[in-house]
């Protein structure tokens, strides 16, 4: 099997995992968000098949939150908003940390690993911030007034809206990392 074929194969066990994981994994909720492990594949899928595959996973993960209804709040509000923000920010958390890993793995493996596992939590999460800013703003206000958090609509957004549910992804990933870092020696092994 040719070096293409290959890839090709992976990113297609990758895309299956990353959908899997969206839909099998999305009864583990904090409040009303699902805790994401699909990160971990975005992770290890970007570092061993490059950023444009982690954009790819991103992107898998993205419409995998759109069919799996977990973005169905924001849904209800602003349909276009919605999609791009869920789309925009798995595509960009996949690309920054295939280009995190890219950047570092000849400097530093384990460093490359940690860095690149911690970024596509940050990034996927700051993207959802950003569009929360651009898209739901007034209904976030709503939310926040009805939880109780007055005119506080950016401590809403932190506590009630990301708060534990980043915390959980980051911790995953940098628990992880050492697995991450060890299934990227395995299939770049293969690779060879």
């Amino acid at each position: 099997m040719n070096q293409n074929t290959k890839k090709i194969a992976g990113i297609g066990i990758f895309t299956a995992i990353v959908v899997a994981f969206q839909f099998w994994l999305s009864a583990i909720k904090v409040g009303t968000f699902t805790l994401s492990f699909v990160l971990v594949p975005i992770v290890v899928g970007a570092a061993i098949y490059g950023k444009w595959s982690g954009a790819w996973l991103g992107l898998a993960f993205g419409v995998s939150v759109l069919l799996s209804g977990d973005a169905g709040l924001f849904l209800a509000v602003n349909p276009a908003g919605t999609v791009i923000t869920v789309l925009l920010k798995g595509m960009l958390a996949g690309l920054c940390a295939g280009v995190v890993y890219d950047l570092l793995k000849k400097k530093t493996q384990i460093g490359a690993v940690v860095l690149s596992a911690v970024v596509c939590p940050i990034v996927n999460t700051g993207i959802f911030l950003a569009g929360c800013q651009i898209f739901f703003l007034d209904t976030i206000r709503q939310w926040a007034q009805g939880a109780g958090f007055g005119d506080s609509t950016g401590t809403y957004m932190i506590v009630g809206l990301v708060g534990l549910n980043f915390l959980f992804e980051f911790a995953i990933n940098l628990v992880l990392s050492p697995v991450i870092l060890k299934l990227i020696k395995i299939a770049s092994k293969e690779k060879n």
